[in-house]
């Protein structure tokens, strides 16, 4: 009779996966200083008390770190991309006006690397802890045969929720409307399949300074929107630049509307190497520009939104024409 099989020998070791989980639980309490949730961590499901609101509206977004999460490990810089998954699904849900309440990761390997791991989960909670959401539970799958032991898949979910008064009503937007842009700190997640295409068919030498300005991870955006708050001033839309670029991430908040859009130079050397192999057009539909978040405000309202958002500059105005974006300086 042949020795019988273990899960363990299939390639996946549960107990270290359940260890993981134990390692990773004082991180985790960082996100837990300004909101709690409902019942204990480590249940099937997680639950937060909703009672603070008066009429709360759930809002949730889903979303990973596309390929730039390929040259992160690369380049070994595990905690950017654990900060990068937060980011682009917090800063979806900030769009609605909502709080980021609850953070949900997927973790899949081939193999379970804790210290690995360990690294993603503590840039997520950096980030987490800083915009006071919830790192309210997870999956961290083995998949052998399936994921690369090198490699990582990551997916993130957030949950937010906003009283209903106080929701962000992109249908509000009107002719004369001033578009303002908040900085980038670099591509941020998305575009990198082009960016990695320039890099690998590109003569183009990168410092070690360069690198990091090119890998810096997406930036948070909850400041502006509490900046916002606190000043009285209610956005009339507000969009995260990712995929798609102004044209994308814009037009579907104008119903039908158009607008008229100049983009500085971007300031920012990594970046310019890479957009010098790029025509304009594409990398207006593809990028941020240096531009990650864009908030549309009455043009009464306009010089208070710059004074309260540091780093925020006008970019345009909505029109009743078409929809226009160019690049001021072009290379």
């Amino acid at each position: 009779m042949s020795t019988p099989l273990t899960y363990k020998e299939a390639g996946v070791d549960i107990e270290k996966a359940a260890a993981l989980v134990g390692d990773i639980g004082e991180l985790r309490m960082r996100t837990e200083a300004k909101r709690q949730l409902f019942q204990s961590f480590g249940l099937f499901a997680a639950g937060f008390d909703l009672g603070s609101y008066s009429e709360p509206v759930i809002f949730t977004g889903c979303d990973g770190v596309g390929t730039k999460l390929k040259v992160l490990l690369e380049r070994d810089e595990l905690e950017i991309a654990g900060k990068d998954l937060v980011a682009m699904n917090v800063n979806d849900v900030l769009t609605a006006g909502a709080d980021p309440i609850m953070f949900l990761d997927y973790v899949g390997v081939g193999k379970i690397d804790k210290t690995k791991i360990k690294r993603v989960i503590a840039g997520m909670v950096d980030h987490l802890e800083a915009c006071g959401c919830i790192l309210a539970g997870g999956e961290t799958a083995e998949m052998p045969d399936m994921v690369e032991d090198d490699m990582i898949e990551l997916s993130g979910f957030c949950i937010g929720a906003a009283e209903k008064k106080d929701l962000i009503d992109p249908s509000t937007v009107s002719v004369g409307d001033v578009v303002i842009g908040c900085a980038s700190d670099s591509f941020h997640a998305n575009g990198w399949s082009l960016v990695r295409r320039v890099l690998d068919t590109q003569a183009i030498e990168l410092s070690d300074d360069e690198w990091k300005e090119l890998l810096a991870p997406t930036r948070l955006y909850h400041k502006e929107c509490d900046a916002l708050k606190a000043a009285g001033i209610k956005a009339r839309a507000m969009a995260h630049i990712t995929g798609g670029g102004f044209p994308e991430n814009l037009e579907r908040l104008l119903d039908g509307k158009g607008a008229q859009i100049k983009l500085p130079t971007w300031e920012n050397s990594s970046a310019q190497k890479i957009l010098h192999h790029i025509e304009d057009d594409e990398a207006i539909r593809t990028f941020n520009m240096g531009f990650g978040w864009v908030v549309l405000v009455s043009p009464e309202d306009a010089k208070a939104a710059i004074n309260t958002m540091p780093r925020s500059q006008v970019l345009g105005e909505i029109t009743d024409g078409s929809f226009h974006v160019e690049i001021a300086s072009s290379k």
